[in-house]
């Protein structure tokens, strides 16, 4: 009894273990999940008690890096962390912010369910202070700065509570903010606090069905319907250039494949989405939902982050996964899951970066979850970057060995193909496009193929149309010539 006891314990170990590995993968052409390596490691889990605090972490909300530093919004416990992430992964406490001193020096006051926050490189510090209605902005040392509160403009619709929820910043201090309930997009602040409209509204959804019916509705009947109005914006992230990242959760799942949805969007200076969605789908998450496990929904992003090399990563509430795409709109790797075993998440609500590390905030456990790419994340990202940088030759190379380990991983075949088109290898790259159907890239590279081969071949063209223009000729004069001579 002891031994099949003993026995049944290694097996659910090694059970528990493939479970919680090798859970990475990517689409093929058909849209079916392809398995691959893992991309990230788990190399840490970071705990109240971890960080020495005497209450364990309540709904945090709110996750910001800058440098070395993360914040992290402890919502329920009216509360902000500042930590440091060490070389050696680990995390530790250097101050918790509860409080800070009002302008004129006499009123210390507490935040009241902070949900967001934002650090600019000058080390100000945006709260998004919701239960108060306002975003606190503080410089380094906590001395308070200015606030933006609900606008005071014709623009704005008054009657509801202003409920700030997320903020981002650029770099002369201009806030946009996220609030609950407004549907216009971001609420745009200058760096003294004063309201100067709206930024990045998002488009009316509709279906026909529903305007057909709202048509032939009673005004009782119309009054109970849902209106048509724009979709809210869940959340944010600036990057190193200034564009806005924005991601959404409000649309209609049959919108998704048609690209009306618009999940993650990138923002230029006027609020139009500038994504790039050169891949061979749309960076809308899962491409199949089913009812697994009682989840019948569609990817819905809750967070997105932008590396350096411009690979972004959405953070997937439904199902707890994360999907990285490249500044191409190819996906690079989706893992993840709902779980509470290491790199598995209850309810995983913001997503951040530290060089290429992740931070993946829960809010329903109280913990966040350190990743680290593996060797093959490493590659997939130094190949990326080798080609965006000029190095093609590296580029290649880094994708042969992507390759070596993962020889279904399509990205691969037309990293290799860019690479040799670049290094007007046209032939070599057409080889590569054509085995993973890259239509567009291929027809470029065939028409450059076609340039070169011309160029190449002129001479020998120009003198096979001679020869068949001018022989037939020559032929036709000599025999016209022969019948001449016999007729004298």
């Amino acid at each position: 009894m002891k031994k099949l006891l003993v026995t049944f314990t290694c097996l659910f170990t090694l059970c528990a273990g493939l479970f919680a590995k090798g859970d990475t993968y990517i689409f093929d052409y058909w849209s079916e999940i392809e398995k691959s390596p893992d991309v990230y490691r788990v190399s840490n889990v970071v705990y109240a008690d971890t960080l020495g605090l005497d209450k364990q972490l309540n709904n945090p909300n709110g996750l910001f890096c800058v440098d070395d530093l993360l914040y992290i919004c402890d919502s329920d416990n009216n509360r902000i962390l500042e930590l440091t992430y060490n070389n050696d992964k680990s995390v530790t406490l250097n101050r918790v912010i509860e409080e800070f001193v009002s302008d004129d020096e006499s009123v210390v006051t507490s935040f009241n369910s902070p949900q967001d926050l934002f650090v600019n490189k000058d080390r100000s510090i945006f709260i998004a202070d919701t239960g108060n209605g306002r975003v606190v902005k503080l410089d380094a040392d906590l001395n308070y700065i200015c606030s933006f509160v609900e606008p005071d403009d014709p623009t704005y619709e008054k009657g509801k509570t202003f409920y700030p929820q997320r903020v981002v910043a650029d770099e002369k201090g201009r806030a946009y903010i996220l609030a609950k309930n407004v549907n216009k997009g971001f609420l745009k602040y200058e760096y003294d606090g004063s309201f100067t409209g709206f930024y990045g509204a998002s488009e009316v959804t509709y279906n026909w069905t529903d305007y057909i019916w709202k048509k032939l509705a009673t005004r009782a009947q119309r009054e109970q319907m849902e209106l048509f109005v724009p979709t809210e914006y869940s959340n944010a992230y600036i990057d190193n250039e200034g564009f806005i990242y924005a991601v959404t959760k409000t649309f209609q799942q049959w919108d998704l494949l048609s690209d009306k949805a618009k999940p993650i969007r990138r923002l230029n200076a006027l609020g139009n989405d500038i994504l790039i969605k050169n891949g061979e789908y749309l960076p809308i998450g899962d491409l199949q939902w089913g009812n697994a496990a009682g989840i019948k929904d569609p990817s819905h992003f809750t967070d997105i982050t932008v590396l350096d090399n411009e690979v972004y990563i959405a953070v997937d509430e439904s199902r707890g996964r994360l999907f990285g795409y490249n500044n191409q709109g190819y996906l690079l790797f989706a893992f993840g899951g709902k779980g509470n075993i290491d790199g598995f998440f209850r309810s995983p609500s913001a997503v951040e970066h530290i060089g290429r590390d992740l931070f993946v905030l829960d809010s329903q456990d109280g913990s966040v979850t350190v990743l680290t790419p593996t060797n093959y994340g490493d590659n997939i990202y130094n190949a990326t970057e080798y080609y965006a940088e000029g190095n093609y030759d590296d580029s290649a190379d880094t994708w042969a060995d992507v390759l070596k380990q993962n020889g279904n991983y399509d990205l691969a075949y037309i990293g290799l193909g860019k690479s040799f088109l670049r290094q007007e290898k046209y032939k070599d790259a057409m080889d590569f496009f054509k085995l993973k159907r890259d239509k567009r890239d291929y027809s470029k590279a065939f028409q450059y193929y076609r340039k070169e081969w011309i160029e190449d071949n002129i001479g020998w063209v120009i003198a096979l149309i001679l020869v068949v223009v001018l022989v037939p000729l020559i032929i036709k004069k000599i025999i016209g010539f022969v019948r001449e001579l016999k007729s004298l």
